[in-house]
């Protein structure tokens, strides 16, 4: 089946990942109409796909020959083209703001929820081939993860750049920066295979800037894997100029220590790992893209008779992981989760 869709916004991945994974999946995909608001973007992008130039995301979305609609960057409507989406009925590929806030994260999940259509949160890092070796290596080689280590230094541009789609006045690098942490929380949570228990955040600032976070993550041992501690980092401390510095020695994306060795993760295809027998060196480049795997995966979400709504779970969960940090900062005290229950609940302070 050819999915008829409509592509809102086309992000800094477009070259890099939408465009390339829309070439070589034509055959399930048939891009009908976009809307950004860049213009001249849209064009090119509208003559290169023979697609139809929309004036609004609503015009967009009210089409009759658009079966799902694919939101690739923030914008400054937030959750609007989501809930548009739901009211129409149309599938929902959301590649743009996954930070799921307060009361309005329990109001936007209930209503994709209560839409019925099939809903696909963007986490790319679950299927680099490097996280998708990863996981078997788990299962046969490297036994349960004890420990992780997910640290990044990103740029710094200054504070007095924003994005369309940041609310409140939040700069672009505390934004990024979010993005970033959230992220790693699922891609943590999808590694270990369950949900954290608790959180505690800390974060250094120079003057108002906030130029170095860290948030850790304990998880609960259970009767076939050992606890789990993970400890993210998002760095903003090097200005923007100074390339060389920002790449220096850069970490891995993940390193992992596991019952029976430890692996070093760099997005999206390079895998080492070490075991009793010594140093195995991955190179996974042969393998599907990530942009070709996540829309992979859309299609079958869409074209499944059963309903896929995990994506909208995980993203849920993960703001609520990202949301305890917050709380933790504030009160410097961990935060013990009980997401099942769909809240946090702050622990004693120790």
């Amino acid at each position: 089946m050819r999915l008829r869709v409509g592509l809102i916004g086309l992000g800094d991945a477009w070259k890099t990942r939408y465009r390339p994974a829309l070439k070589l999946l034509h055959d399930r995909f048939d891009v009908r109409a976009i809307y950004t608001n860049v213009p001249w973007l849209a064009a090119h992008a509208a003559t290169d796909f023979q697609a139809q130039l929309a004036d609004g995301y609503r015009s967009l979305i009210q089409r009759s020959d658009i079966d799902a609609v694919l939101i690739l960057e923030p914008c400054w409507q937030g959750w609007l083209p989501m809930l548009a989406a739901c009211d129409q009925g149309k599938a929902i590929y959301w590649a743009a703001d996954l930070n799921f806030e307060a009361q309005q994260s329990r109001e936007v999940k209930s209503k994709v929820d209560a839409s019925g259509v099939a809903f696909m949160a963007e986490f790319p890092r679950r299927f680099a081939p490097a996280t998708l070796r990863l996981k078997e290596l788990i299962a046969t080689r490297l036994g349960q993860p004890k420990l992780i280590f997910c640290h990044q230094r990103m740029p710094n541009a200054g504070d007095s750049k924003r994005t369309p789609a940041q609310r409140n006045g939040v700069p672009q690098a505390a934004a990024n920066s979010d993005r970033e942490i959230l992220e790693s929380i699922d891609w943590c949570r999808y590694v270990v295979g369950r949900d954290p228990v608790d959180v505690y955040a800390r974060e250094h600032r120079s003057g108002e800037r906030v130029d170095y976070r860290s948030l850790s993550m304990g998880f609960q041992a259970t009767e076939s894997a050992p606890a789990v501690t993970a400890q993210l980092s998002v760095g903003t401390y090097i200005p923007t100029q100074w390339h060389e510095a920002i790449h220096f020695r850069a970490p891995s994306a993940m390193q992992i220590c596991c019952e029976n060795g430890v692996a070093f993760i760099d997005l999206p295809s390079s895998l080492v790992w070490f075991d009793e027998a010594g140093r195995h060196l991955e190179s996974l480049d042969s393998e599907m893209s990530v942009g070709e795997q996540l829309l992979t995966q859309f299609h079958r979400a869409v074209t499944s008779l059963v309903r896929k709504m995990g994506d909208l779970e995980d993203a849920w969960r993960a703001s609520q992981v990202l949301h305890a940090g917050r709380l933790s900062l504030e009160t410097q005290a961990t935060i013990k989760l009980t997401l099942d229950g769909n809240e946090c609940q702050l622990a004693p302070k120790l």
